[in-house]
């Protein structure tokens, strides 16, 4: 998404070191702790590491999957919004190799009964693979067809159990200004998060993805772990996640919180409201070129069918 962008950043907002060894901390506290007892005591490193690029075994169509054509597999990877890589689309992927994903341990906790630490290894053993083929729209004109390999968010969060006061999920991407360059600049207030309602979460069409093409994540794609929502626009997608928590309240939300006239906190995807600076009501395909015909957007990115009855009696308008 096309974004507002401060070209010179003065360096009184630049990341202390001091702050941003707070994630040494974290991943040893984490390894530390290892897996709450709903893991059933399972290490956080039980399963060999695999590497972006590496094939994904035993990866299932899933029927939830769109039959539009696919992205280009280099599209997909080199035009990237992950501002912790840079702001140019064509940061990420210059910059991808600054990040380490392993270890990657991801905190669950808040209103459940079992909160607890687990590990994208063991995420890639326990939970089955699918391909989900989605769309997914950005904010500005654009969008793509993506070949994830993931499995429904709902999976994970039923073994953590939340309670009855879990009505949102919050999420929290890394934050570690040594591997993410992005973060060495004040252009947001860092770690990016993200929140879903509760119903919106354990949804069969959200995601957690985990690779796309059959191959495990690229970094610049938002590896080791990232959610896909593919009726919202894709800064609802956090990247590179490292904490889950169930909360009564709604979460914060980065873009939400810097911009509320212009993201709101449900981003679904709605041609019948205009973004303050350039309208929803088409868009283009990454990859078919800039003269290509637009195509004319679908209420909740044609995924209305599945998922329009989660805001019965919602203005949409107000509750964009």
């Amino acid at each position: 998404m096309l974004i507002k962008r401060p070209s010179d950043i003065p360096a009184s907002e630049i990341t202390p070191r001091s702050v941003y060894l707070r994630r040494r901390e974290f991943l040893q506290t984490a390894a530390a702790a290892g897996v709450g007892a709903a893991l059933g005591g399972a290490s956080l490193l039980s399963a060999p590491a695999v590497r972006a690029g590496e094939p994904i075994p035993d990866v299932r169509p899933s029927r939830l999957s769109t039959d539009e054509t696919l992205t280009g597999r280099e599209d997909i990877t080199s035009y990237n919004n992950f501002y912790e890589l840079g702001t140019d689309k064509r940061d990420p992927k210059r910059n991808a190799d600054q990040l380490e994903t392993r270890p990657w341990p991801v905190v669950v906790e808040g209103e459940c009964e079992a909160p607890g630490v687990i590990g994208i290894e063991d995420i890639l053993r326990d939970f089955p693979q699918e391909e989900r083929i989605y769309r997914l729209r950005c904010v500005e004109a654009w969008a793509m067809v993506v070949p994830w390999v993931g499995f429904p968010l709902v999976n994970l969060l039923t073994r953590f159990k939340p309670t009855s006061k879990a009505k949102y999920v919050a999420f929290e991407t890394l934050y570690d200004p040594e591997m993410l360059p992005g973060q060495r600049r004040g252009i947001m207030d860092w770690p990016y998060r993200e929140g879903l309602r509760m119903d919106e979460a354990m949804h069969p069409l959200t995601i957690l993805a985990t690779g796309l093409y059959g191959e495990i994540l690229p970094n610049q794609n938002g590896a080791p772990l990232r959610l896909v929502v593919p009726w919202k626009y894709g800064f609802k997608s956090i990247k590179s996640i490292v904490r889950i928590r169930f909360t009564e309240d709604q979460p914060s939300a980065t873009w939400n919180m810097m911009q509320p006239s212009e993201y709101g906190f449900y981003a679904n995807v709605n041609p019948e409201v205009d973004h303050p600076r350039w309208s929803q009501k088409s868009h283009r395909m990454i990859g078919a070129g800039l003269f290509a015909r637009k195509r004319p957007t679908l209420k909740f990115n044609g995924y209305g069918e599945q998922v329009a009855s989660l805001y019965d009696g919602m203005d949409l308008a107000e509750f964009y």
